[in-house]
């Protein structure tokens, strides 16, 4: 089966024997930048279905239209995985996104502190970077960006059996590594009904937005070693640990 040179995200059902008309900004990105004609191969995903591989059959100035050929990928299930995390300055917030797709989160969730800085978000142009990771990664989902909510608006309305790992700077709390080894025992691998991540922002917690996590009992604390990171390194370094102890780093990459 033919290697396909481009691999795009798109919301039609996806079929053996199905035409699927892609958006103008992917027609162009087809035609101009890869420079792809009638009959060349592309690789289709939507989050549902799995991959499938298509051939080009019209690519003009204003349509684009794909018609599918097979699956190449079943859908499988991915773990459950949310990233809370406050925003931080533009380059810095575009990148988190970026690799926290990269990582597999499924879910960002965008949370105001009481140390945010940041009171904006573009929620439009970061789902646009997760789609762009995920056709890069060969992930077969999108994470969803979710709008900017008050933290505990956020805890408040919190799935019940989600876990919630929260990085605590103040270096009281246990290494991340072994919280989540006890978890995954206790669990017996990725926990049901999910694991989520929270970040605080760049001038950290207040000590009541600390002592306040001590009173939720989905709340587990965890230290991110000796040294002080970067709220968009800690986000990442922690995802990295969930999914190296919990997660599907396991799992060898499927061609």
């Amino acid at each position: 089966m033919s290697e396909a040179a481009a691999r795009l995200f798109v919301a039609a059902d996806l079929a053996a024997g199905a035409a699927v008309e892609v958006s103008p900004e992917q027609g162009h990105y087809l035609r101009n930048v890869l420079r792809l004609g009638a009959g060349e191969p592309v690789s289709l995903f939507n989050g549902r279905d799995g991959e499938f591989l298509a051939r080009i059959a019209e690519l003009g100035k204003r349509r684009c239209t794909l018609a599918v050929e097979a699956q190449t990928r079943p859908q499988h299930a991915e773990p459950d995985l949310w990233l809370l995390f406050a925003p931080v300055k533009r380059a810095r917030i575009d990148y988190l996104v970026e690799k926290a797709a990269e990582l597999g989160v499924g879910q960002l969730l965008p949370v105001r502190t009481e140390r945010t800085i940041v009171e904006r978000i573009n929620p439009e142009r970061l789902q646009a970077n997760a789609v762009e990771a995920a056709e890069q990664t060969e992930r077969l989902t999108v994470p969803t960006v979710h709008p900017l909510r008050p933290l505990p608006a956020v805890l408040a309305d919190w799935p019940p059996g989600r876990v919630l790992v929260v990085c605590d700077e103040r270096g009281t709390a246990p290494a991340i590594v072994e919280v989540l080894q006890s978890l995954a025992v206790e669990a017996e691998g990725f926990p049901a009904a999910g694991v989520a991540v929270l970040i605080g922002p760049e001038g950290g917690f207040t000590e009541t937005e600390l002592d306040g996590f001590g009173n939720l009992p989905f709340v587990k604390p965890v230290g991110l070693g000796p040294r002080v990171l970067r709220a968009d390194t800690a986000a990442l370094a922690a995802l990295a640990v969930v999914q190296a102890v919990l997660g599907d780093w396991h799992q060898t990459r499927r061609r």
